[in-house]
């Protein structure tokens, strides 16, 4: 199943939207960092949308483990970003540039993510934009 995850941060890194919906479920549940539940793919092509209008962003250093017989599984990276278009609530937008540790966890359910939820340490990417 890390194979999956894999195809799913490959695709995130080439930006590549449609890709990375190949890799979910019809009824992925997103859990976002300091977010709601964002539920289908469609709610997850806005958000990447919005993402991308706002942020440029790059993961590296990434590890992946798998547990529970290939129905779990999780990732630790690095995002090298730059912050392009100031998003609501948050620090005016500059270009500024951050690096920050970050991670996700997965439920997989027939070779596709059913469910990933992503953690950062929003504090710190606020001090690096300010």
């Amino acid at each position: 199943m890390t194979d999956t995850i894999r195809r799913y941060f490959e695709a995130f890194n080439a930006k590549d939207v449609d890709a990375m919906l190949d890799c979910l479920t019809e009824d992925v549940a997103h859990h976002v960092n300091e977010g709601q539940v964002r539920e289908g793919r469609a709610r997850f092509a806005e958000f990447c949308a919005h993402m991308a209008r706002c942020y440029d962003e790059t993961l590296t250093e990434l590890v992946l483990f798998e547990a529970e017989r290939g129905t779990r599984a999780a990732a630790e990276y690095m995002v090298n970003g730059t912050y392009l278009d100031t998003d609501a609530g948050l620090p005016e937008a500059r270009g500024q540039s951050y690096r920050l540790p970050a991670g996700s966890f997965f439920t997989l359910r027939d070779g596709k993510i059913a469910r990933v939820t992503t953690y950062y340490n929003l504090a710190d990417w606020m001090a690096q934009v300010r």
